[in-house]
């Protein structure tokens, strides 16, 4: 009998092979893009965390090589190298099949991320090359690949007193369009891990740049609510909750801010879940029947009032972490967990401890609940200007803005809208635009700031409520993405100082309240050019230094230069050409690349804690351009 930590050969469970992964990479990866190929260092990086969840590795270790490699290293067991039942080496056996691993029986892993058992296969199958070096019972056990198939035998290479696996591999420029790692994208993933396991020490070094971080939190998630915060004003201590029952494992850490959004960041097995699911649920359900029932008992909930699920969360920040042997994911990219008896554990453990908390400390739970108390009376005062906003047609999709110059095209797949900033370039971009399937929505100055506005006072604004009446996909509650009018939304500002505050405004309302139509790739900027370069009847237009440079040269000297310092400059054919033609113009997609991150930077640039934002504009002052004065 297997004895339940042992991890040899026989660990190895076979599946299937691997002939499809170079033939549809996006099946096992999502895409071939920037994420597709980051998601190469994060199978190999789970692998280590499996390691440490097993309790067999501290110490994770990824560096990013100058000739575009990368080397993922932990100090775990070593994959095993003895003869599978397959006939060959059971490293082989793993970095050459698909679904082979020692997670599907679980004798090698309670617990594990990687739970489809795909992952170092995918990356030695999308990979130029791959060497795999195992440091197991005192010896060096090497193998290499080109493209997923091997091209020596695993050989000894001499004795070792350390023990663990290295993995080192690069990208296939066949696969991926784009193969140099990005610093910033993997260093965020390594801190969230770090955070998510405490007491694992993972280090990124770049030797490209020679910038080295080490991550390590003994505080684990509380840590990760106190970074996530650091730009927020905080209502209390981070809370922190913790059980495991059987062999599953949850741990709850929140803290509620002045803020008006929420932020909760939920894993299962240290996978972002980023649509939720039952342990989510468990939590909100028991977070809001114990501020009810704490509230009511206490009388700070006046008969006949209720505080909402909306309520509960506002400016709460939390992260929620559960260890489930056998998680069932909706979804292909493991988007949400669906364990129908996750969410009861959750709710009944976490609402016994937040219940005894509350009775243990008064003060913070009056903090926590009047601000449950301010979000409910704002969403009764919303309801109401939103019952006052219905009675008069005001959101029926029939009734448009008037400033807005709608298109005739009635297929939203076809057709524009750009959010243009002030009358003057508004006037130029009606003239010049096609009337057939561009609609242009001019602004007065500059729009609410969401970050810091209750949503009786956003419904309230006249400008956002022409945004959200040209847009005919409801607000809040009634929103509607099926009911968009315009599949490109355009946001078209000066290119100065202004400019740039009206166009984060704008993205803070469209990631706050409108999230689904970033990711849905609806959200555009615009690039309207910095210059116009000119010399007789010849007329060049360019968008940046390097291109005033190459268009001056381009045209000898005595050139005549226009700094363009706003829209409202340009007449309505220049609009055209420059920003508005399909056919010649450059639009950014706005996407959302990392939630977290994202929530992060509207909070420093838009909220109300001005210690952080201050240090922010002092980190990067020096790196600004184009500053006009």
């Amino acid at each position: 009998m297997q004895d339940e930590n042992e991890y040899n050969a026989e660990s190895i469970q076979v599946l299937e092979g691997l002939e499809a992964v170079r033939k549809r990479p996006a099946m096992y990866i999502g895409d071939t893009d920037r994420k597709g190929l980051h998601h190469l260092v994060y199978e190999a990086v789970d692998n280590c965390i499996d390691e440490a969840l097993a309790g067999f590795a501290k110490n994770v270790e990824v560096v990013l090589k100058p000739d575009g490699s990368a080397s993922i290293r932990d100090d775990g067991r070593g994959i095993p190298t003895e003869k599978h039942s397959m006939g060959k080496s059971a490293l082989e056996v793993v970095t050459t099949v698909l679904h082979a691993g020692g997670k599907f029986e679980k004798k090698a892993y309670k617990v594990s991320g990687g739970l489809h058992g795909v992952g170092i296969s995918v990356v030695n199958a999308l990979s130029e090359w791959m060497e795999a070096e195992v440091h197991r019972k005192g010896q060096i056990y090497v193998q290499r690949y080109a493209r997923g198939v091997p091209t020596t035998g695993v050989e000894v290479k001499g004795e070792t007193s350390y023990r663990g696996t290295i993995i080192r591999f690069k990208p296939d420029a066949q696969i991926f369009p784009v193969i140099e790692f990005d610093y910033e994208t993997i260093r965020e993933r390594l801190r969230e891990l770090a955070f998510l396991n405490r007491g694992v020490r993972i280090t990124i070094r770049d030797e490209r740049s020679n910038v080295e971080e080490v991550f390590f939190f003994e505080g684990g998630i509380t840590q990760f609510v106190e970074h996530l915060n650091k730009a927020r004003n905080r209502l209390h201590p981070v809370l922190y909750f913790q059980k495991e029952v059987g062999n599953i494992e949850a741990e709850i850490a929140m803290q509620y801010t002045d803020s008006y959004s929420e932020m909760i960041y939920s894993f299962v097995n240290d996978i972002k879940t980023i649509d939720g699911g039952t342990h989510v649920s468990g939590f909100r359900t028991g977070l809001t029947r114990i501020l009810n029932d704490y509230g009511m008992g206490n009388k700070i909930i006046k008969e006949g009032q209720k505080v909402g699920g909306e309520d509960s969360v506002e400016g709460l920040t939390a992260v929620i972490s559960v260890k489930v042997p056998e998680p069932q994911f909706e979804g292909q990219t493991k988007g949400k967990l669906g364990n129908s008896e996750v969410k009861g554990y959750v709710d009944s453990f976490f609402s016994a401890a937040f219940k005894q908390f509350l009775e243990e400390n008064p003060q913070v739970a009056k903090a926590i609940l009047a601000k449950a108390m301010s979000a409910m009376e704002a969403r009764e005062a919303a309801q109401k200007a939103k019952d006052l906003i219905r009675r008069k047609g005001i959101f029926e999709s029939s009734v448009l803005p008037g400033k807005l110059a709608d298109c005739i095209e009635e297929d939203p797949a076809k057709c524009e809208l750009f959010i243009v900033e002030g009358d003057s370039a508004g006037g130029s971009s009606k003239q010049g635009r096609n009337r057939q399937t561009q609609a242009v929505l001019p602004l007065k100055g500059k729009i609410l700031n969401v970050e810091k506005a209750p949503l009786n006072k956003i419904l309230m604004s006249n400008e956002i409520r022409n945004v959200v009446l040209a847009l005919g996909t409801g607000f809040g509650q009634d929103f509607d993405p099926k009911k968009l009018r315009y599949h490109k939304i355009v946001i078209m500002t000066d290119a100065d100082v202004d400019g740039a505050h009206i166009r984060t405004l704008l993205l803070t309302l469209f990631y706050r309240h409108f999230k689904a139509l970033l990711e849905n790739g609806f959200i555009y900027a615009a690039m309207p050019p910095l210059f116009r370069v000119k010399k007789g009847k010849i007329e060049r237009y360019a968008y940046d230094e390097t291109e005033l440079a190459r268009a001056t040269g381009e045209l000898g000297g005595d050139v005549e230069i226009q700094r363009y310092k706003g829209l409202g400059e340009m007449n309505a054919t220049q609009l055209w050409e420059t920003t508005m033609n399909p056919e010649s113009r450059t639009l950014k997609k706005i996407t959302i690349e990392d939630g977290m991150r994202a929530d992060g930077m509207f909070s420093l640039l838009m909220g109300d804690a001005v210690e952080p934002r201050r240090a922010f504009i002092e980190q990067y002052a020096r790196e600004v351009k184009n500053l006009d004065i």
